[in-house]
């Protein structure tokens, strides 16, 4: 199957509701509580892109089947150029090297936005996303313990960083 990676539109909110949503309701991966309805989803991606950050969409036979993105890290100026990243497949896609390549995509799409950190963060535990980030090049810089309650449990969140190179 050829999988092609591709800026996202408004238009595939859908889609990336549809993907994100099983998350929200069913693991602790996000800490979003309330699935997320296309509407809200293309603001979202509308927002990323007008903020000049990359937003992705890995695509098979015309059908998104995950997606990743940059958003800021922080508001205040000094933080201007690091960026946090997210990545999320459909489960049917997952462990098959999608998020590699997909993920790396993004990184690049990022280092030509001409940023210097991307900082992503990992409901732990979660050992596919500790390897995923670890394989690109991230190392762990951070462990909060406690730190979000989602289905009757306290859930720990890692930070894992990459610095690009100039």
């Amino acid at each position: 199957m050829e999988i092609a990676i591709r800026p996202a539109r408004e238009s595939d909110a859908a889609d990336i509701a549809g993907i994100y949503n099983p998350y929200v309701l069913g693991t602790c991966i996000t800490f979003e509580t309330e699935p997320v309805q296309a509407p809200e989803m293309a603001q979202r991606i509308a927002e990323t892109l007008e903020s000049s950050l990359p937003w992705l969409v890995a695509e098979a036979s015309g059908r998104v089947i995950g997606y990743a993105y940059a958003s800021k890290w922080k508001g205040r100026c000094a933080y201007r150029y690091s960026v946090e990243s997210t990545v999320y497949l459909d489960p049917a896609y997952a462990g098959k090297g999608l998020g590699l390549r997909l993920y790396a995509a993004l990184i690049d799409a990022i280092r030509a936005c001409s940023m210097h950190a991307v900082i992503g963060g990992i409901a732990l535990p979660n050992a596919a996303s500790v390897g995923l980030h670890e394989r690109l090049g991230f190392r762990k810089v951070a462990h909060f313990e406690q730190v979000g309650y989602k289905q009757d449990r306290w859930v720990d969140v890692g930070y894992w960083q990459l610095l690009l190179e100039a």
